[in-house]
């Protein structure tokens, strides 16, 4: 069992950590949970014992295209699905009346249960230290990673380092013209850290969040708004999670959805100069997909009120969390800024919102294992990395962490293709494309949305978290015996035969899907829109019928059949240039009749496959046909 380090046990420790993991949120948690888990010597370093697993944002796990990241993190072996599941308060799925493609699974989390879960988890993982602590710099030798130096003198070694600080590198928070050095909730900032990978030759940007008021629920009504429940289904975000240890549809706590108004928006205009983001006291680039209510405002000229959800944030807390009014105001206009927002009349503010702006790194300087291009075995995941969101964090961390322990074993590192995740989404687009403001992640951003859906994210990623060893002999056994089932039932259903009997006929005019006239398989029956798995259950009074989700996943696989497959095409056209490595000594400059910029841009992000080179902005066809007409004759050389 792994164990809270003090100052005089961790000088006593002679022998060098495997991995260091440099950082406690949800970045940090999957990077040291998942070495220590396969059975390497880890140690996290962080600010904070009680600060694991904070959510100093939304407290909420997530989301589109954020919810399936949680799905894929489960089923490579990651914690947080197991812990969102264990501490919701609300369970939802977004998106039903869309396609599945952009179906997303949320819970509203309590946010204090949450960090307690993850402190519990950590502090009882076998192999895994912990040592309460600020890294003022990294050891580098050589240009290879030796371990990190500690604000105490204290040197400890290390074959691997992962840095997952999320905002905290020489931070700052604001509200109206007041700065003061700080992470989030008021943390100690990092400078020293900041300083040492300058020193490496990382290229830092700058970059700024911020976060809303919170409310003291009792001062709330809750009448003025529209109530917003929960999905009444077995939802889990954890493929290893039972539906019935979820809390129950009839004790969720709901949500509520307000508006601005026209008052709310005055007191806006009126006071813009004095926000932090317009008085010239941000200069860090905010999320463009998660603005201020201030940048809702100027963005948005038009529109005449803005959506604004009030969530619970604990069970234990007398705290409501005002989603999307997320501002930089003095405290005083903050309080006229509430008082006009219905329902809110007489709230008081429990807890002051802030910008923040932090150091980040370039995330092009790093290769599609997360590992740094500049120093060996020096790891990065996270808001480090310029992205936003909890989910994107842990996706990296999670990443980064399997990749340190397959370096250290000497095993492939896992480099997930678009076509296989979010994941490999998210981290191509760091490392290839860059960021100009934190990036969050889309359905948009994925050309085979399709295939990367919330029911399949098992299909896709166990085997990956199999032969890393995250996934146990047991689990990995029920996911075949699952696979097995969904494709024995789509064999039942392409032989089982349904005739226009008068029965069957009235089934389907009472679900309004035309009559039948000849015979039909089941299967070819289900293709019709209105027609469900469950439709059949009744109509042939089918035996030993599948249940919630694997039924629902034979109603994707078969409705939408040819799409899948289409896009199944697709990806493996591509995948053919993703084979077409591009050797690591490769002189651009060399190249004849390669445009200058397409030069540039190669040599920064120095890509692995022509298929990533291909999408760098500012590399064209031409080019990608010039480099592979070099790469041939190189190859017959």
């Amino acid at each position: 069992m792994g164990k809270i380090l003090q100052k005089s046990e961790l000088e006593n420790i002679n022998n060098i950590y495997d991995v260091i993991v440099v950082g406690g949120g949800h970045a940090g948690i999957e990077a040291a949970l998942a070495p220590a888990r396969i059975g390497l010597k880890t140690l996290m370093v962080c600010g904070s014992f009680e600060r694991i697993g904070n959510m100093p944002c939304n407290p909420s796990v997530g989301g589109p295209a954020k919810g399936i990241l949680v799905r894929e993190i489960d089923a490579l072996g990651g914690q947080m699905a197991k812990t969102a599941d264990k501490t919701a308060l609300q369970v939802k799925m977004l998106n039903l009346s869309k396609g599945p493609a952009v179906w997303a699974m949320r819970v509203q989390s309590d946010k204090i249960a949450y960090a307690s879960y993850m402190q519990k988890v950590c502090s009882e993982q076998e192999n895994l230290d912990i040592y309460i602590s600020l890294v003022d710099s990294l050891i580098v030798e050589n240009k290879t990673i030796k371990g990190v130096k500690l604000e105490d003198e204290l040197c400890i070694y290390s074959k691997t380092v992962i840095i997952t600080t999320g905002t905290y590198l020489s931070s700052c928070v604001m509200w109206g013209n007041h700065s003061e050095p700080a992470g989030p909730d008021g943390e100690k900032t990092n400078y020293g850290l900041s300083a040492s990978l300058k020193e490496c030759g990382f290229e830092l940007l700058r970059l700024k969040t911020g976060t809303p008021p919170r409310l003291y629920t009792d001062t709330i009504d809750f009448s003025k708004g529209v109530l917003e429940e929960g999905t009444n289904l077995p939802l889990t975000f954890s493929y290893e999670t039972d539906p019935k240890e979820m809390i129950p549809f009839d004790k969720q706590v709901p949500c509520y959805l307000i508006w601005t108004n026209a008052e709310t928006h005055k007191i806006i205009w009126e006071h813009m100069n004095e926000s932090s983001m317009y008085s010239g006291l941000v200069t860090g680039a905010g999320p463009r997909y998660c603005p201020s209510i201030e940048t809702k405002l100027e963005r948005f000229r038009d529109k005449e009120r803005h959506q604004i959800f009030l969530e619970p944030e604990s069970l234990s807390l007398n705290e409501t969390y005002i989603q999307g009014f997320s501002t930089s105001m003095p405290h005083d206009v903050q309080e006229a800024m509430v008082k006009s927002l219905p329902g809110c009349e007489n709230a008081k503010i429990a807890r002051y919102a802030y910008a923040i702006e932090y150091d980040a790194i370039n995330p092009m300087q790093l290769y599609p294992t997360l590992e740094s291009k500049l120093v060996k075995g020096l790891f990065f995941g996270g808001q480090v990395n310029g992205t936003s969101g909890y989910e994107e964090a842990a996706a990296q961390g999670l990443i980064a962490g399997i990749n340190a322990s397959c370096k250290i074993r000497g095993i492939d590192p896992i480099v997930l293709k678009r076509d296989e995740a979010y994941i490999g989404v998210l981290i191509d687009d760091l490392v290839t494309k860059g960021v100009i403001d934190p990036y969050r992640m889309l359905t948009s951003r994925a050309e085979y949305r399709l295939l990367l859906r919330h029911d399949n994210a098992d299909q896709r990623c166990t085997k990956y978290g199999y032969d890393v060893g995250l996934i146990s002999e047991d689990r990995y056994q029920r996911f075949l015996n699952k696979i097995e089932l969904i494709r024995l039932e789509k064999e039942r259903l392409s032989i089982l035969r349904i005739t226009p009997k008068k029965e069957i006929n009235e089934y389907l005019e009472s679900i309004n899907s035309p009559i039948l006239k000849d015979g039909i398989s089941a299967k070819d029956l289900m293709k019709r829109p209105e027609v469900h798995y469950v439709d059949i259950v009744k109509m042939c009074d089918l035996k030993n019928p599948l249940e919630y989700p694997n039924s629902d996943q034979i109603d994707i696989e078969i409705k939408y059949q040819g799409y899948i497959d289409k896009a199944y095409k697709e990806a493996k056209r591509v995948l053919k240039l993703e084979t077409v490595v591009i050797p690591n000594d490769i002189d651009y400059d060399a190249i004849p009749n390669l445009a200058s910029e397409a030069k540039e841009k190669l040599k920064q992000v120095r890509p692995l496959t022509i298929a990533q080179a291909n999408r760098i902005s500012g590399v064209n066809p031409a080019d990608i046909s010039i480099l592979l007409v070099y790469l041939e004759s190189r190859r017959k050389k």
